[in-house]
């Protein structure tokens, strides 16, 4: 007899273990799915960090291709009870061959685009998530072929609603140098990016965007339409998202690239 309630309570200790573990396993996997969610809002209350590898071909007469790896850190910023001031910023590093004619090689930093945007802390009563503020071009490339040489400004505006697993909505800035020169070394461009994102309860996301890019003094469109899925994982305390995919070149300059490329992404995560 003693065995057998040795046995049960045994089965029974074992029972509420395997389920203690399992809620705990729920509560995470709902924890990485809400922070993934998270990432799809450009201006989420939630410290991150993506890495992004961007590899595309094609360019000009001798076929000529950039990798260029993109750090994009996102910071919010408490204001108050009601606003938040979020900070993104975009910092590539790029290699690049041949991308107009027989050019040679270049490696080194491009141009940086640092965002800043007002918003509110709580969506509007309608469900919009939305933020506007400045967007500014710094000169930061370390020679010239790989940036402009030139200081800009203009403004920059991101809409979104999010419903269960489904986010989507738009981003969009227009830049202005603010640097005399020719017409054709000036910067007059409006980049849109709408987005569209389904996220599981197991935090898989899957990711359809665009980066389409004006460019009013040469009249020429650059969109790139980008197809992703990425994962958010726990490595210990340390929550990240890994993911890639592709793109498709639906429209690009004459000298621009051409056909399909490749988007890898690594994004850390720092959540409050």
């Amino acid at each position: 007899m003693s065995v057998f309630l040795f046995i049960l309570r045994f089965v029974c200790l074992s029972g509420i273990g395997f389920l203690g573990l399992t809620s705990m396993a729920y509560a995470q996997s709902s924890e990485n799915s809400d922070l993934a969610k998270q990432l799809a809002n450009p201006v989420a209350n939630l410290i991150s960090v993506p890495i992004q590898l961007n590899y595309d071909s094609g360019y000009g007469s001798e076929d000529g291709d950039k990798t260029f790896i993109n750090a994009q850190p996102v910071i919010p910023i408490s204001l108050n009870e009601d606003w938040n001031l979020i900070s993104r910023t975009i910092l590539p590093l790029v290699h690049q061959n041949d991308i107009n004619g027989n050019s040679g090689t270049d490696t080194g930093l491009g141009d940086t685009v640092q965002s800043l945007f007002i918003s509110p802390v709580e969506p509007t009563s309608g469900g919009l998530i939305w933020g506007v503020g400045p967007a500014l071009l710094l000169p930061t490339a370390t020679n010239d072929a790989l940036g402009k040489d030139q200081w800009g400004a203009g403004p920059t505006a991101v809409g979104l609603f999010s419903h269960g697993g489904w986010t989507y909505g738009a981003l969009a800035n227009h830049i202005w140098s603010g640097d005399d020169g020719s017409v054709a070394s000036e910067t007059n461009a409006t980049f849109f990016q709408p987005f569209l994102n389904y996220t599981t309860p197991d935090a898989w996301s899957f990711v359809l965007n665009t980066e389409t890019t004006y460019d009013w003094e040469a009249e020429q469109w650059s969109v790139p339409v980008n197809g992703l899925v990425t994962k958010l994982i726990s490595i210990g305390d340390q929550k990240i998202s890994v993911g890639g995919g592709v793109r498709y070149w639906a429209e690009s300059p004459d000298a621009g690239p051409d056909g399909w490329g490749i988007r890898l992404q690594l994004t850390f995560l720092f959540p409050k």
